[in-house]
């Protein structure tokens, strides 16, 4: 009886996952809607911290706080998860669902080391008594950068996913699709993160 039951439990996710997104076309039409919308969402928040940036009250400015070369560390680790990310993508479409999974493995382990040295960074300018209530400008990088990284995490949640869907269904349509989105949706974090090393780091310790 468990050998049946789990029978039909597979049978019933593969049932899910075929009729799963049926028209490609609409699912790559409505991810371009929800990046517009997300580049809306971090425009404003840029546009707050630009605002914001100069209202520091007595607490400690960007050029007191940010490490610029721990930063830049950050950095490299977010260039080089999309320089992984595209070797997935390569694979994928040489047909390596091995590869590609091993690549997207790879990915996810430089995403978590860039959420863990974020976490670290604000965990220190928390100890140091530079949290987002100490003054507006800290507020608004908070929320500007920890938006950013919430994101990066719902990334690695999405690539813990796809790595068990393309293990589970190999390089399927649908999988390919999902996988296209989830690439655009990473490159798009890694524009971002360009756009807040530029306009929120480097022009802190100016």
């Amino acid at each position: 009886m468990s050998t049946a039951l789990a029978t039909h439990t597979h049978a019933s996710t593969h049932v899910a996952h075929d009729h799963d997104h049926d028209d490609g076309s609409k699912t790559v039409l409505g991810f371009w809607l929800y990046l517009m919308s997300d580049c809306l969402i971090f425009s404003c928040l840029f546009a707050t911290f630009a605002v914001l940036a100069g209202n520091v009250a007595d607490a400690p400015t960007g050029k007191e706080l940010f490490d610029l070369p721990y930063v830049a560390g950050e950095t490299v680790l977010l260039l080089v998860s999309s320089f992984t990310f595209g070797l997935a993508m390569l694979n994928m479409h040489a047909g390596r669902r091995g590869r590609v999974i091993a690549w997207l493995g790879v990915t996810f382990l430089v995403g978590a080391g860039f959420i863990g040295m974020e976490v670290h960074e604000f965990a220190n300018l928390i100890g140091e008594n530079a949290g987002p209530g100490r003054s507006a400008f800290l507020s608004a990088y908070f929320t500007l950068v920890g938006t950013h990284g919430l994101h990066v995490t719902a990334g690695l949640v999405w690539l813990a996913v796809m790595m068990h869907q393309t293990a589970t269904f190999g390089l399927d349509g649908i999988v390919r699709r999902r996988l296209a989105c989830l690439s655009l949706f990473w490159h798009f974090l890694d524009l971002i993160w360009i756009c807040v090393f530029t306009f929120v780091y480097l022009r802190g310790v100016l």
